[in-house]
Order: C-alpha cells, then sequence, then structure tokens
C-alpha cells in the first residue's frame, strides 16, 4: 500500500465520503471559500476514481412537504420548510457516474440513511472524509464512523465551516483524537500506485 512521509497509508479498503458539496450549502459564507473546498473535493475525488475506489456524495434534503424535517424543540433551530430541490443538486463538476449518493435528513449521515451498508458491503474500513461544515455534518458523521470502528482521515483544506471558531476547535480538539488529520495533497499522494 502506498504511504507518504506522514505515514498515511491508504489501501483498497478506502472510499472518500464528502459531505453536503450541494448547491444550497455551496452558497453559505465559510471560513474558507466554498469553491475552493469543491475544488479540493473534486480533485480527491478524481484521485479516488482513478484508483477505483469509492466515492460517496452526501447530501441533505427533505421531502417537499418538509414532513421529515427535524422537530427538536431547541434555541436555534433548522429549517421550517423543506429548501427547494435545487438546494440538494451536487454541481456538475463534483458528480460522476458510479458514485454512491447518499441522501441525509439529519446532520450526520449514517443515521436513517444505507451509508454504514454501502462502504461494509464493499470492504471499507477507513474513510477519507471532508465537506461543509466541519462543526455539524462532517463532526456529526465522523463521530458515528468512529463509534461504527472506522479509521478516519481529515484533509483539513477540503473542510470549511461557517464558523472559524468551530472549524478550529473541530480540528484542533476532536478530530486528532478521532483520526488522522492531513492535507488534499498528502491523501493524494498516500493513494498513488
Amino acid at each position: 500500500m502506498p504511504a507518504d512521509p506522514n505515514g498515511l497509508v491508504l489501501g483498497e479498503d478506502t472510499a472518500l465520503v464528502l459531505i453536503d458539496l450541494q448547491s444550497g450549502i455551496l452558497a453559505l459564507p465559510t471560513t474558507r471559500p466554498a469553491r475552493e473546498v469543491l475544488g479540493r473535493g473534486v480533485a480527491l475525488a478524481e484521485a479516488f476514481r482513478a484508483r477505483r475506489l469509492p466515492v460517496v456524495l452526501v447530501k441533505v434534503a427533505w421531502s417537499p412537504d418538509g414532513g421529515d424535517l427535524p422537530t427538536a424543540n431547541v434555541d436555534r433551530p433548522g429549517p421550517a420548510t423543506a429548501p427547494p430541490a435545487a438546494f440538494s443538486e451536487i454541481p456538475a463538476e463534483l458528480a460522476a457516474l458510479g458514485d454512491v449518493v447518499v441522501t441525509k435528513r439529519h446532520w450526520g449521515a449514517f443515521t436513517g440513511t444505507e451509508l454504514d451498508l454501502q462502504l461494509r458491503r464493499r470492504g471499507i474500513h477507513r474513510i477519507v472524509l471532508a465537506g461543509i461544515s466541519t462543526s455539524v455534518g462532517v463532526e456529526s458523521t465522523a463521530r458515528t464512523a468512529w463509534e461504527l470502528s472506522y479509521d478516519l482521515v481529515f484533509p483539513e483544506d477540503a473542510t470549511a465551516d461557517t464558523d472559524p471558531g468551530s472549524h478550529a476547535h473541530t480540528f484542533g480538539k476532536i478530530f486528532p483524537r478521532i483520526g488522522k488529520v492531513s492535507t488534499t495533497d498528502e491523501v493524494i499522494a498516500a493513494l498513488r500506485p
């Protein structure tokens, strides 16, 4: 298996999971320009596809009637109505035939979806995880993945948040305890045959 100088080893049991790189989320103001995050997501996806490793694109969407929107009694609720369908569109430059597309209705990509099934049936034990936003969809997915015993790699430069403090906290305090913090270039280098 290829390895980079930092000890990152990415073998045939590795998948790329990109969280919420979709039209509505990419339009938000983020700590790093969303187009930059998308560009790095595209580069990662192309590298994984070149090695015939799974690429999983996770998007958030709800039924048009909003019946499956989260209803918890919280101080800062989410949307009261379902956004238009265009909100959940994955940009053409990211999507490719053969990718696994998972639709979530919560912060994390495992809750109520087939993500675990899709990964396990493909023999995946390690996930390279990135997207928007760091402290919500990415972190929620990462915590569950870690609890399900997946090894995790987080390319920091392919991830962004709407709040700088939240992004810094997740990458400084949470991700180093449940996986390896890396960069897009290091991940791609570790994938080279």
